[in-house]
This record gives C-alpha cells, structure tokens and sequence, in this order.
C-alpha cells in the first residue's frame, strides 16, 4: 500500500506546485480533498489492526495536526501562506504521525535552499541590470517565493529515505 501512498502523495504535489507557481496560492479545493482522503485510506489500513480503524484515524489525524503545526509559525511570522500550511496538514493526515516529521524537515530545508537560491539569483539579476541592490519599500507579490514546491520536495525526498518503496517498486 506505500505505493499507493507515494503515487497519491505525487500526484497531490504536482497539482499543488502547478496552482502555487501559476496562482501563487494552494486553494482549499486541493487541500481539503486530499486531507478527507488521508483520513480514509488511514482508517481503511488500519482496519485489520488490533486496534481497528481508530488508530487509523488517530495516526492520519495526529499527522495532519503535526503537518499544520510544523510550518504554523513560518505562516503567524508572514514568512508564508495558509495554502502551505494546510497542504502540509492534508500530507500529514495521508502520511501519518511518524512520516510526516521526516517530511516536514526535509521540506523546511528544502524551502531555505530555493530562498537561498532565489535570493541569490535576484541580487545577481539586479546587479546585471544596474538596479539598486536595495529592496524596494513595497513588497512585491511576485516576489514572494511559493512553497508548495518545497514542500513537494520534502515529501518525495521522505518516500525516498524508506524502504518499503523500494521494495513494492520491485
């Protein structure tokens, strides 16, 4: 069932990234969906367990809390936005309590890597250009970096570091 797991996760981080880099923004249309199918497939797995399928529904909704918290501070200090958080919410909820850590870390790295980089290459273009290598007064809304696509990151680069998927690819 990782497989299906990775499969389900990838597609939701491609649709994700797509809105956020064409939108700027991950709508609840997505992150809603994607967290209500976290919950079933969880409780669905879950059900041949001793426990049953509530301890399918306390991991998916254990996950989709720590996912929200995660990044809960990056969104209070204006560093992102509420799309991000709440997709990290629906990964967690589909990724459960344990994988979702791993995730979120690798996402949060990921994330200071493209702001480094996006930075960097913005200094250089603005030097090229003869601009003043100050920032404007005003913020830019297009400057402002989506991370969708770090998170995205941090999620595959989770299924990557376990070897159940490897395993079920075989």
């Amino acid at each position: 069932m990782t497989w299906w797991l990775f499969s389900f996760s990838m597609t939701l981080a491609i649709i994700a990234t797509g809105e956020d880099l064409w939108r700027r923004r991950v709508s609840n249309v997505i992150t809603g969906p994607a967290f209500l199918i976290g919950l079933a497939v969880n409780v669905i797995l879950a059900g041949s367990s001793d426990l049953g399928y509530l301890s399918g529904l306390g991991n998916s909704l254990l996950g989709g809390l720590i996912g929200f918290v995660a990044f809960l501070p990056f969104f209070l200090k204006g560093g992102m936005g509420g799309g991000g958080i709440k997709l990290m919410a629906a990964f967690g909820a589909i990724l459960g309590r344990e994988r979702i850590i791993l995730a979120a870390i690798l996402a949060a790295i990921s994330g200071g890597l493209m702001a480094v980089l996006y930075l960097l290459g913005r200094k250089v273009w603005r030097a090229v250009k003869g601009k003043s290598l100050e920032p404007a007064t005003t913020p830019d809304l297009k400057a402002y970096i989506p991370y969708a696509p770090a998170i995205s990151i941090g999620v595959f680069l989770s299924f990557l570091s376990e070897d159940e998927i490897w395993t079920s690819v075989s």
